[in-house]
């Protein structure tokens, strides 16, 4: 049985539900799986910077405790590089997932130096890594252009199929009380600038202008096992976001068969291709209170959980374990290339 230590500063909390459930939901399907996992979390959004100050002491206890065959950094970073330098011989993978490759623009001067600091670190931590995974090929055109191409996948995260399901929209809006006479769209992530909430309230206003009973509701602080409520209880999913890697909402909605629309971010446009009933739209009001108005006017659950087979936790949990054979088999190989060379050197300065 592999064991997989996992390394992570995104996950849920009493205090923050939502935060890393992907990461949470990937570490559960490669333990359905079968592979023994230790998740170390380092609660960065509650500790602040200082959760780093003894990550290589702390690495190392849990090194030599659980004696993994192979480390998982689950965001880029100054984390990744601290744990790629301190993994003690052991191979690590990291998966950059967003702004960890592409920095938080929009999100003001202090911010975006401090993001640009982790950028240059997830760039530096890519040549040591022993294998990258990123979400979406966007990120992996954003990785130093020298980094070895052979060592890099692109894998999504996955979805949980059984949680993300379609459900009877009358009821989800009646648990929610919300207004049976509105077009109901849902947006994630009202405070970050680099999801641009602007773009989406005035597409919202643009939809007033035209008569249209349209209400925008703001998907925050909501536990993971309650999104597919509010989910099913739209109309239709928006994203407005300056970058992404692959944002979970969409696949999400997918699964639950409900209209996306969104610009051209991440790997939206693929998600979406060939939907009928979900749109691209530029990040201009007009264009996204069209779109918008399109999926209204002759809406329907889309034909999207299908598409979503290919990202349930089943599946990107085997992804996963492939790669993970087959980064041990290139250290495994590399090792042996190395003993043997030396093996052949010392032989060789025997005979002379």
């Amino acid at each position: 049985m592999l064991r997989i230590l996992a390394v992570t500063n995104v996950y849920p909390t009493p205090q923050a539900p939502s935060l890393g459930t992907y990461v949470e939901q990937q570490i559960r399907g490669i333990r359905q799986i079968g592979l023994d996992v230790d998740v170390m979390f380092l609660d960065r959004a509650q500790k602040g910077v200082g959760v780093y100050f003894l990550l290589a002491p702390r690495l190392r206890t849990r090194i030599a405790k659980f004696k993994p065959d192979l480390i998982h950094v689950m965001y880029g970073g100054i984390m990744a590089s601290m744990v790629t330098s301190s993994a003690a011989g052991i191979p690590t993978i990291v998966t950059f997932h967003g702004s960890d490759l592409l920095g938080e623009h929009l999100s003001g001067w202090m911010r975006e130096a401090i993001a640009g600091v982790g950028v240059r670190y997830s760039k530096s931590t890519a040549h040591p890594a022993s294998g990258i995974i990123t979400v979406s090929q966007v990120l992996a055109d954003a990785l130093p252009k020298n980094v070895n191409r052979a060592k890099i996948r692109v894998i999504p995260c996955g979805i949980d199929l059984r949680r993300f399901t379609p459900l009877d929209q009358h009821d989800c809006r009646e648990r929610l009380r919300w207004a049976p006479d509105r077009f109901h769209v849902l947006f994630s992530g009202s405070s970050d600038p680099v999801k641009r909430p602007w773009l989406a309230q005035a597409a919202i206003k643009g939809l007033h202008r035209i008569g249209i009973e349209a209400e925008l509701h703001y998907l925050r602080g909501v536990a993971n096992d309650e999104v597919p409520l509010w989910l099913n209880a739209s109309h239709v999913v928006l994203l407005t976001s300056l970058h992404e890697g692959s944002p979970t909402i969409v696949k999400e909605a997918l699964a639950c068969n409900v209209p996306v629309v969104s610009v051209d971010v991440g790997d939206v446009k693929e998600r979406i291709s060939g939907i009928d009933g979900c749109y691209l739209a530029s990040p201009d009001p007009g264009d996204l209170s069209l779109k918008l108005k399109m999926v209204l006017t002759d809406w329907r659950r889309v034909p999207g959980r299908s598409k979503m087979n290919e990202l349930s936790l089943l599946s990107v949990a085997l992804r996963l374990k492939r790669f993970y054979e087959d980064v041990l088999l290139s250290v495994s190989r590399s090792s042996c290339d190395s003993n043997s060379v030396k093996k052949e050197c010392s032989e060789s300065q025997a005979v002379a």
